[in-house]
């Protein structure tokens, strides 16, 4: 009877402990599904304050009577619109995303308050936002022409970080469908997208060739596209090279990328008659250049979306077993992505240029913003091939010092 009792209290120990574990299991697995959701809440949040960004740039000097009482914005609210007013409304929402990113940075449980002020309290952040959308509105223009500085560095930062990220995605891609002796099908189908990357490449730079380089005098295009073609054959042989081993899958994928900087930046330089289809338009343009400005926008903040969730690549201990109860992204950085983010919609909408006067319906559109993603594309490239060759030097350094210790062996053993 004895024995049936403590049998019987054991039992109901370890039923009202598995409750308690369940019960625990659920909460966790709610709060997670909760801060998973938020992300988006943040990306809707972004895409809101980048047609803001827009309206006051293009309309806002008409649309907004109330800008011409600011002190701030000069005669008729002229310091408010255009390139300042985008300037003021990316210092809001930088300032936004820097104080979520102070009060998350240290967050690593599910449990703590930081979470449940990362994953709520909406109408709050809400309020927090416009009032920090406000403020830069009645700050004198100088501090924003400052700002505006301080920017360039920031929208730098968020596309070498982006660029990071996008690497380490193809090499991730690389390893995942590499040639391995248990996935005949894997390997097969790395090599049909290697072949179809390169394919499109190779196509691209014709294209290119016929609708941006057709003429003699059109020679920067010619240099551009040609360096572009270069490249590829390089990284082609670098990745097929015996020390380095890599596969063409790495490399296809690369040279579609950096093929697309290549377009993209040669779609930015201003539209002239001699060396691009496109035709200068000072109106507000047809459909296709609305479109177009939709996807501009589209682009911005799926770039900042994707980079912000890709903490893991920037971490630099990455053993680490994750818990129940940890959180499934890193807050701190993904409001910093964003807070970068701020920055770049900034010089994308003024074409990185502070003192000119951007045209309406257009993204990205100027000589700065040419040359800009040119050195993004050298960048990439420069990184991609580094990130192959280095391997191999390791393992030669190492193959080269283990010879001289052999060498040490044998004729001691004489």
């Amino acid at each position: 009877m004895v024995e049936d009792k403590i049998d019987g209290n054991e039992v109901d120990q370890w039923t009202e402990i598995s409750g308690i574990l369940q019960q625990k299991s659920m909460k966790c697995s709610i709060k997670s599904k909760s801060s998973l959701r938020a992300r988006y809440s943040y990306g809707i949040i972004f895409l809101i304050t980048n047609l803001i960004a827009w309206f006051v740039r293009d309309y806002g000097e008409r649309a907004l009577p109330l800008l011409r009482y600011s002190k701030a914005c000069g005669i008729k609210g002229s310091e408010c619109s255009h390139t300042m007013g985008v300037l003021r409304v990316s210092l809001g929402c930088f300032i936004f995303f820097l104080v979520m990113f102070l009060t998350t940075c240290f967050t690593s449980k599910l449990c703590e308050v930081r979470n449940t002020w990362h994953s709520g309290w909406w109408i709050l952040k809400f309020i927090t936002l416009i009032i920090f959308m406000v403020i830069p509105f009645f700050v004198p223009s100088d501090y924003i022409q400052l700002y505006g500085e301080f920017a360039r560095v920031g929208a730098g930062v968020f596309l070498a970080l982006q660029l990071i990220s996008v690497i380490e995605f193809i090499t991730w891609w690389n390893n995942y469908w590499m040639p391995d002796e248990r996935k005949k099908q894997s390997c097969s189908f790395g090599l049909f997208m290697s072949t179809i990357c390169y394919i499109a490449s190779i196509c691209g730079i014709l294209v290119m060739y016929v609708l941006y380089a057709s003429k003699t005098s059109c020679s920067l295009n010619i240099f551009f596209i040609s360096w572009t073609a270069i490249l590829l054959v390089v990284m082609m042989a670098v990745s097929l090279h015996s020390k380095v081993n890599r596969g063409l899958l790495s490399s296809g994928i690369m040279a579609s990328y950096v093929v697309f900087l290549c377009w993209s930046a040669i779609r930015s330089e201003p539209a002239t008659l001699k060396c691009s289809p496109q035709q200068q338009n000072s109106g507000n343009g047809g459909w296709t250049t609305v479109i177009g400005f939709l996807i501009g926008i589209c682009a911005i903040v799926m770039a900042t979306f994707s980079t912000g969730i890709d903490s893991q690549t920037f971490q630099f201990r990455k053993d680490k077993v994750q818990s129940e109860d940890d959180i499934p992204y890193k807050y701190g950085f993904f409001h910093l992505v964003f807070s970068l983010g701020a920055m770049y919609f900034a010089m994308l909408f003024i074409s990185w240029n502070l003192d000119g006067l951007p045209r309406k319906w257009s993204i990205d559109v100027g000589w700065a913003s040419t040359w800009v993603k040119i050195v993004n594309e050298w960048f990439a490239a420069t990184i991609y091939l580094w990130k192959l060759i280095l391997p191999a030097v390791r393992q030669t350094k190492v193959m080269d010092n283990k010879e001289p210790e052999e060498e040490m062996d044998n004729s001691t053993s004489v």
